[in-house]
């Protein structure tokens, strides 16, 4: 439990780089998503799957030099799928070093984290940028209350076959707690909007449980505990920013379907 305190702390600065928002959110979530993408193509490796590193790389500059260079244009991104899914077929080619699965896993891995990361921007700078935080409470609230239910409460196993520790009471936990942190946040930031957050929260704490057992599923194949051990008592970036990569999109999706408008 210790540890995982630290790892808390480690995470402090993530507070203030949502905060600022804009340039500084943008290159962050860029070089997240470029360690993350490279931790997932390193577990694929474990499987004799040679991901594309030069494509998602060059992928993920594309998609922010664009952002900079054509902000709000976000029309861009479907030119910017096709583009990478070309790419990364373009790659086997060469037929007698890689295989189909070296393409699936690159545009896998550009899609999976670097679009999706791509979306905490698009929520930064949609017409509710202050949702941006709904996006880590989500995230991070569910792990938190799911933690410490699982941990006091615990019974019930949630899928073992992917994660041992995850109970069901630990799940319910985390999207009751979660709803709560939700209904809170809304009270003091979007006053008029407590059922809607309430609605986002239960969502999002579902949401980000799928995040987290999909990252451990790959992991299992994979043969890997951890993506990395960058965080402390958490991993690599990928084991961090697993529920992000889920929550993120849901967040911005929710703002496009029942908040504009």
């Amino acid at each position: 439990m210790k540890t995982r305190v630290l790892a808390g702390l480690a995470m402090v600065p993530l507070l203030f780089i949502v905060y600022g928002g804009g340039p500084v959110l943008a290159l962050s979530a860029a070089v997240i998503s470029g360690v993350a993408v490279r931790e997932l193509f390193d577990g694929f490796k474990n499987m004799d799957i040679k991901a594309s590193g030069v494509v998602a790389f060059a992928a993920l500059v594309l998609l922010y030099g664009a952002h900079f260079l054509f902000p709000g244009e976000r029309e861009l991104l479907i030119p910017w799928i096709v583009l990478s899914v070309v790419a990364s077929s373009v790659y086997i080619f060469k037929i007698d070093k890689h295989k189909i699965e070296d393409a699936l896993a690159t545009i896998l891995g550009i899609v999976y984290v670097e679009l999706f990361i791509y979306h905490v921007v698009l929520v930064d700078e949609s017409p509710y940028p202050m949702l941006k935080w709904m996006i880590f409470i989500t995230a991070f609230c569910t792990d938190i209350f799911a933690y410490f239910t699982g941990y006091f409460l615990g019974k019930h196993k949630l899928c073992p076959n992917l994660s041992p520790k995850k109970t069901i009471e630990g799940a319910i936990g985390g999207i009751v707690g979660t709803a709560i942190a939700s209904v809170a946040f809304a009270f003091f930031f979007v006053p008029g909007e407590m059922a809607k957050m309430a609605l986002l929260g239960i969502l999002g704490a579902i949401v980000a449980q799928l995040g987290d057992l999909t990252a451990s599923a790959f992991k299992r194949k994979m043969g890997i505990k951890d993506y990395g051990n960058l965080i402390p008592g958490h991993g690599g970036i990928m084991d961090r920013f697993d529920s992000v990569i889920f929550t993120a999109p849901m967040v911005y999706y929710f703002i496009v379907f029942f908040m504009a408008g």
